[in-house]
C-alpha cells in the first residue's frame, strides 16, 4: 500500500468520523479533522501548483504571530475542524459518482441544432448538480473527440455547470455557505437559486439564438441519458423528510449520511456483490485522493479564515453598517466578484468574511456566497472549472472571460434585484 492510498484511507475514516461524531460523539470532530490534515500532509507532495498554498500558509502564519503577540484568543479547535463538514460533503458526493454517473448514448455523429443545444445544457445542468464537475468533463470529452470545443460549447458548459452553485444542495458552494452560515433557510435558498438558474439559461438562449457568431443550427451537443436522474430526486426526498421531522440536523449532514447510504444500497442493485466491493475499494484508495485539491484549499483556507477572523474579533472591529440589507449584500457581492476574477477563491473570501458576519441574517449572506460562487466559476480565468477547461482542452482563459464577461454582469444586475426583493421579505 502506498502513500495515497494510505491517505484515501484516512479521508474515507475522517468521512465516517464526521458523521458519527455528529450523532454521537461531538468530541471526536478534531479526529476526524486530524485525518484529514495527516491525508493532505501525505499527499501535499503530489499536489501541483503549490505557490498558492505556500502563500495561504505564510499568510496564516503571520495571523498567528499577530494573534499571540497581541493575546487574541485563537479557537484551535476551530482552526483544525471549521471546513470539516464541507469536505464531509465533497466526500460523500464523490461515492455518488459510483451510482448517479449518467449514461453516454454511442453515436457515430454529433446531434446539432437548437434541440441539442437544449438537451445537453439541461443534462450538464441537473447532473453537475448532483455529481459536480464529472457531468461537465463527461460530456465535454466526447465533443472534443469530435473536433476543438467551439464558441458555443464553451458558453453551454461554463454557464450550466456553474448555475449549479445558485442553487444545489450537493454542490461545494452550498456547503461552504452552510458552514459559515448555519441558519440558513433552506428552502428560500433552493427555490430562489432554482430561478437564478432559470434566468441564467435564459439569458444563455436568447444570446447564442440570436447572436449569429454562435451559430446555434450548427451546434454540436451530446446526449446524456436521463436513466439515472431518480437518484438525486430520491436523495432531495429523503433530505427533505428527514429534515421535517428532524428540523435541528445540519442539513449537510442529512445530505452527506444519505448520499453514502444511497450509494451503499444502489451499488449492488447495479452490479454484482463481488464487482460491487471492488468499485468500492478503488474509490476509496484511488478516487478519494484525487480530491487533494480540493481537500488542501478548503483545509488551509479554513484555518487562515480562523486566524484572521481572531485578528478581527481581538480588534473589536464593529461593522461598518447597521443593517445587512440588499444594498450592503449586492456591494458584498461586487467584492468577492472582483476578488475572485484576480484568483482569489471564493472559500477564503467567504472563510474571512464568515465568521466577521455571524450576526447578520444568514439566509441573505448565504444567498450572497452562492451568487458570488456561481458568477465567479464560470467567467473567472482563475476558477477550477475554466483551469479544467484550458488545461483539459487547449481552450484559451482569455477567450472564456470574453464570451462569459458580459453574462456575469447581467447577473450581478439580476442578483442584485433578488437581493432587493428577498431583504424586503427577510428583513420586515
Amino acid at each position: 500500500m502506498n502513500r495515497s492510498n494510505f491517505a484515501g484511507i484516512l479521508i474515507f475514516l475522517s468521512f465516517i468520523l464526521s458523521i458519527y461524531s455528529y450523532f454521537f460523539q461531538k468530541n471526536l470532530l478534531i479526529v476526524s479533522g486530524l485525518f484529514a490534515w495527516i491525508a493532505f500532509i501525505l499527499l501535499f507532495s503530489s499536489l501541483k501548483n503549490k505557490k498558492f498554498l505556500y502563500t495561504l500558509f505564510a499568510l496564516s502564519f503571520l495571523s498567528f504571530a499577530i494573534c499571540i503577540i497581541n493575546g487574541y484568543k485563537i479557537d484551535f479547535y476551530k482552526v483544525f475542524t471549521v471546513n470539516q463538514y464541507l469536505i464531509t460533503l465533497l466526500i460523500a458526493v464523490g461515492f455518488l459518482r459510483l451510482i448517479a454517473t449518467p449514461k453516454i448514448a454511442k453515436i457515430k455523429e454529433l446531434p446539432q441544432g437548437e434541440s441539442s443545444f437544449l438537451k445537453t445544457y439541461l443534462g450538464v445542468h441537473l447532473f453537475g448538480s448532483v455529481i459536480n464537475l464529472s457531468s461537465l468533463i463527461l460530456v465535454a470529452d466526447k465533443m472534443y473527440k469530435k473536433a476543438s470545443l467551439s464558441n458555443t460549447q464553451i458558453v453551454l458548459l461554463t454557464r450550466a455547470f456553474a448555475s449549479d452553485a445558485y442553487w444545489s444542495p450537493f454542490f461545494v458552494a452550498f456547503a461552504a455557505a452552510i458552514t459559515y452560515a448555519p441558519k440558513l433557510n433552506t428552502l428560500i435558498i433552493v427555490l430562489n437559486g432554482i430561478v437564478l438558474a432559470l434566468i441564467g439559461f435564459i439569458i444563455t438562449y436568447i444570446e447564442v439564438k440570436k447572436n449569429k457568431k454562435f451559430n446555434l443550427a450548427e451546434f454540436r451537443g451530446y446526449p446524456i441519458s436521463f436513466d439515472t436522474i431518480y437518484l438525486p430526486i430520491l436523495l432531495a426526498f429523503f433530505v427533505l423528510l428527514t429534515h421535517t421531522f428532524f428540523p435541528n440536523i445540519k442539513v449537510i449532514i442529512l445530505i452527506s449520511l444519505f448520499s453514502f447510504l444511497l450509494t451503499i444500497f444502489v451499488i449492488p442493485l447495479k452490479y454484482s456483490y463481488l464487482k460491487s466491493k471492488i468499485k468500492l475499494k478503488n474509490h476509496i484508495l484511488e478516487e478519494l485522493p484525487k480530491m487533494k485539491t480540493e481537500l488542501s484549499l478548503f483545509l488551509v483556507a479554513g484555518m487562515f479564515g480562523i486566524l484572521v477572523g481572531s485578528i478581527l474579533l481581538g480588534l473589536n472591529l464593529k461593522l461598518p453598517f447597521e443593517i445587512f440589507d440588499w444594498f450592503i449584500a449586492s456591494i458584498l457581492l461586487g467584492v468577492f466578484i472582483i476578488l475572485g476574477f484576480v484568483g482569489i477563491h471564493p472559500i477564503i473570501t467567504i472563510a474571512i468574511i464568515g465568521d466577521f458576519l455571524g450576526g447578520v441574517n444568514h439566509t441573505l449572506l448565504a444567498i450572497t456566497f452562492l451568487m458570488a460562487w456561481s458568477t465567479t466559476v464560470s467567467t473567472s480565468p482563475f476558477s477550477g472549472l475554466n483551469l479544467t477547461i484550458v488545461a483539459r482542452y487547449n481552450y484559451d482563459a482569455k477567450e472564456i472571460l470574453i464570451l462569459n464577461i458580459f453574462y456575469a454582469i447581467k447577473m450581478y444586475l439580476v442578483c442584485t434585484f433578488c437581493l432587493f426583493l428577498l431583504s424586503k421579505y427577510l428583513l420586515m
